[in-house]
Order: C-alpha cells, then structure tokens, then sequence
C-alpha cells in the first residue's frame, strides 16, 4: 500500500474551513475525506461512516488502548474526537490523499507523527469581529458560547506560526 499525503486544514469555529475543504474535496479526484470518530451523539441527520464514525465512550477508550488512533482528544469532558488509522489505511489503500478537517491540536499532533508526508494549512479568520458576527448568523450559538469560541480561536492563533501555510 503506497503511502500519499496528508492535507490537514485547521481553523477556528466559523473561519471558513469547512468550506475551503470541500471546495477543494470537488476540484481534485485524488484526495478522499478523512471521517473523524467521536463519542458524543448522533444528531438528526448524520449519518454514521458518513459524517463520523460513532463511537460510544467505552469503545473509543477500548481504541485508544489498543492504540488505534492516528490521533485524538478528550474535547469536553467524557466527550472525545479522532482520527481512526484504519481511515487512513483505508484512503490510502484507494491510492488517495487525505484531507483532515481538524482541531490546532489534532493537526500538530498529526504532522508530527507525519512531519515529511503532512502538508499542514492554518485558515485565520479576517478578523474576530468578522468571526464574531459569522458565528452570530449561524443562529445557533448563544453569547456565552459564542464569547467562548471567541477566546478559544484567540488561543488557537497562537499556534498558527507551526502550520506550513496561513491562508
């Protein structure tokens, strides 16, 4: 199994990462979606396999002892995200690139584990009041949440001197 890249995007809640990846998940046919794990609930809609592989908090915990993860991160208590190394094999084995939609962390984390085969890309918003109000349409967030993603971003910024590109 021939080993490709690792395109690994990250940005703050609202940045615009989401749609960066699949703009360019629709230009090229050789890159392929890394589907992330988590232990958390389905919401209506998703669909497992598709939009995560869901796990409960035991079986994630099982995998992690059995060092199944590229990467992953407890995110909120008893709540935890990864990346399967069997996702990637899987990709690979297709002949595929990967592309990560992750956290600061989970992209450090994997460029470390990969440093020659990771391509790793920062999206930094405009600006924290352009971020603040995107947040705010989404009509989903509350103030408190939002002043908590807010400062959340603050601090994922100052990572963004590690990645190989800011966009």
């Amino acid at each position: 199994m021939a080993q490709g890249k690792l395109i690994v995007f990250s940005a703050p809640s609202g940045a615009g990462k989401t749609s960066v990846v699949r703009a360019i998940l629709n230009l090229r046919n050789d890159l392929s979606f890394s589907v992330s794990a988590c232990s958390r609930g389905r919401r209506p809609g998703e669909v497992d396999g598709r939009d995560y592989y869901f796990l409960t908090t035991e079986e994630f915990r099982k995998k992690i002892e059995m060092s199944q993860f590229l990467e992953w991160e407890e995110v909120y208590p008893e709540s935890f995200y990864g990346t399967l190394l069997s996702e990637i094999e899987r990709i690979w084995a297709a002949g595929k690139h990967v592309v990560f939609d992750v956290d600061v962390v989970g992209a450090l984390n994997i460029k470390k584990k990969y440093p020659q085969q990771t391509l790793a890309v920062f999206i930094a918003p405009p600006s924290m009041e352009i971020l603040a109000d995107r947040l705010r349409g989404r009509g989903t967030e509350t103030e408190e949440s939002i002043a908590s993603r807010l400062g959340k971003a603050e601090w994922e910024m100052t990572f963004s001197n590690q990645f190989d590109y800011v966009v």
